[in-house]
């Protein structure tokens, strides 16, 4: 790889050792002049990066001890938990509005989940799904469901009938709970429900309804035991703890496996990387169905003294109120988040915080200055990291825009990350001679991999429910015959300082308000509303905005689209971030013919309609509407809801 670090730079002490110990004093001083001379950039890189570099490969130490260490001892995150409640029983593990939930209470409302499954008949290895907005009582759910082995799928709340249907049944579910906020949701997808999934509404007046037996868990709850109790099939670090949902490159959402050991793994990460104390309160608006939210997000809650503050749902205008209201030290953030608080007024209370850092990804570089100077924010750490993989990175010392950085100090060929050469209208990886894929240059964009070896646990790779979506996550011969990586599916670019910065996604996906679409899945959707086939979709840069809106193309050369009925076909059908946005209406049916090769062109032409000479409408309220100069200047200030 040109640029990387060479092994001469690392086996040059080593020489200059041997010719100190021989006593060739000229010998020695001439190789420390002439490595100099030959290495001087490299050798500058290294010291520039070095402090970073210790910095970071220390805590992943530390990380690495830890992790070990439950490993060994065999330790679910209850298994964890339990031994922090020994420890400090009466610490606050969750703020939620204005009630306080101690470890003691956790461990109490637990035990009564635990208690209610089990004697259901639920055991080892059942899937029950959970659809509920942040609150103390997600998390203690299923934690208590994990004590009996029972694993949680967690369902995106934006989800409805055929796409909720699928998680459903991708997942096996047995059981789906619900609070009263879902029963509507629920209630549009009963008739198609397996006969033998029980449903159970936890919080409200019982529905009456549904046509199969409704359970009232919030009064199974109070009436079961909370004490301890002893099951004979234990779970241990290896049993899958949760099921979250994740759109992968194609399709519908994919179910990705998340064991004990990955979850405790992701709540090791926030620990140590963060360096958090039992003084730090974190403020978490993000959902807790995602593994920023329900994994890095409260984590710290399990298996350490951090305390966590949660919230239904993310409020710009009150992030900032709540972080001083509870004197948070950590604030967590995703997509637009940043944006949206930056657009809020400003006011006197904007910097009486307590934040020392705030921790999350997708803030993007051009309001990246703005808002730290505005919120006089100490430290922005940006991570990077697959919900399904084992690609993790992060940016701890405040560059702007990168993602996480790669270590200079060491040769990029022992690191389990790396960037590949793709062709990049396939998104294939480019093979050399020996049919083994090439780490791109400095500065070169290409598939950021990781390296996949089962025996180790920062480096597995879990993948999904579905044994065939996970076989496309990997590659095989890599830089050697036989070796495999998890393929992230995210171009980036690292620079000679190590620090990587996000591109595009391949495949068919892009991503929009924090979430992944899948390009298929929205096709499909239109095809089936408009009873047509030839259409595209593609996601767009707005602006200096994080991620990509929805855009499609549509050969309709008859004018014979009612966007009123597709603008509420897509409501019924998509989740809001993955409907689209504009529609780009193409004359010729012939283009349809070619649109995969094309839709690499659609996408760099945008939704100018200076540029473009077919028909553009945008998404406005319940219709679409034509796209003039007007609207689109308006877009691009932020003026239009997006």
């Amino acid at each position: 790889m040109v640029g990387d670090i060479s092994l001469s730079v690392l086996f040059a002490p080593v020489l200059f050792g041997i010719l100190i110990f021989l006593k060739a004093w000229g010998l020695a001083f001439t190789a420390v002049v002439l490595f100099i001379l030959v290495n001087h950039r490299r050798v500058y890189i290294i010291l520039k990066t070095l402090p970073r570099d210790l910095r970071f490969l220390y805590r992943m130490s530390q990380m690495k001890i830890q992790s070990n260490y439950f490993k060994n001892n065999d330790l679910s995150v209850a298994g964890v938990f339990a031994e922090t409640l020994i420890k400090n029983p009466n610490r606050v593990c969750f703020y939620f509005e204005n009630d306080v939930w101690r470890a003691t209470e956790v461990e109490a409302y637990s035990n009564r989940v635990a208690q209610v499954f089990l004697k259901a008949g639920y055991k080892k290895g059942d899937v029950v799904s959970l659809l509920m907005n942040n609150r103390p009582e997600y998390a203690c759910i299923w934690l208590g469901l994990s004590k009996i082995g029972v694993i949680t799928a967690l369902i995106n709340t934006n989800l409805q009938k055929k796409t909720l249907l699928h998680c459903l049944n991708t997942a096996q579910t047995k059981g789906l709970i619900f609070t009263d906020q879902f029963i509507s949701v629920v209630k549009e997808i009963e008739d198609d429900l397996l006969a033998s999934l029980e449903l159970y509404q936890l919080f409200g007046t019982q529905s009456n309804t549904f046509k199969r037996r409704l359970y009232d868990l919030t009064k199974l709850i109070e009436e079961a035991s909370s004490d301890p109790f002893n099951i004979t099939d234990k779970p241990g670090y290896r049993d899958h703890l949760l099921y979250i949902f994740t759109s992968g490159t194609t399709g519908l959402p994919k179910a990705a496996v998340m064991p004990n050991s990955r979850y405790l793994l992701a709540a090791l990460a926030a620990t140590c990387l963060l360096k958090l104390t039992e003084k730090d309160i974190i403020y978490n608006p993000l959902p807790m169905y995602h593994t920023a939210g329900g994994a890095l997000g409260i984590g710290a809650a399990f298996i350490h003294d951090t305390s966590v503050v949660l919230r239904p749902k993310f409020s710009a205008s009150s992030y900032f109120t709540d972080c001083i209201k509870y004197k948070c030290t950590i604030g967590q953030y995703i997509g637009e988040m940043c944006r949206y608080i930056l657009a809020t007024p400003a006011k006197p209370s904007d910097n009486q915080h307590t934040l020392r850092l705030m921790v999350g990804n997708g803030l993007n570089a051009a309001i990246w200055h703005r808002f730290v100077q505005r919120f006089k924010i100490p430290q922005i750490t940006e991570v990077y990291g697959a919900t399904e993989g084992n690609v993790n990175i992060c940016n701890l010392d405040n560059t702007v825009g990168a993602i996480g950085c790669l270590p200079r100090c060491l040769p990029q060929s022992v690191f389990p990350i790396a960037i590949i050469r793709i062709n990049h209208e396939t998104g294939d990886p480019v093979r050399n001679n020996r049919g083994l894929c090439e780490r791109c240059d400095l500065d070169e964009a290409g598939m950021l991999i990781g390296i996949i070896r089962q025996n180790d646990p920062t480096r597995q790779f879990h993948g999904y429910v579905d044994s065939e979506s996970s076989r496309k996550k990997i590659i095989m011969n890599v830089f050697k015959p036989g070796d495999k990586a998890f393929v992230s599916g995210d171009i980036v670019v690292m620079n000679e300082l190590g620090y990587v910065f996000f591109k595009d996604r391949t495949g068919d996906t892009f991503r929009w308000k924090g979430e992944n679409v899948s390009t298929n899945e929205v096709e499909a959707v239109i095809s089936s509303v408009l009873g047509l086939k030839d259409c595209t979709v593609y996601g767009v840069q707005i602006g200096d905005m994080e991620g990509k809106a929805g855009m499609v193309a549509i050969a309709d050369p008859e004018n014979q689209i009612d966007f009123n009925t597709l603008a509420n076909g897509l409501d019924q059908e998509l989740p809001s971030y993955a409907r689209p946005l504009f529609i780009r209406i193409l004359e010729s049916v012939e283009l349809t013919g070619t649109f995969k090769l094309k839709k690499v062109d659609l996408q760099a032409e945008g939704f100018n309609p200076e540029r473009i000479k077919d028909a553009l409408y945008f998404r406005k309220n319940k219709t679409f509407v034509p796209l003039t100069t007007e609207l689109y200047s308006s877009i691009l200030e932020g003026k239009e809801r997006l």
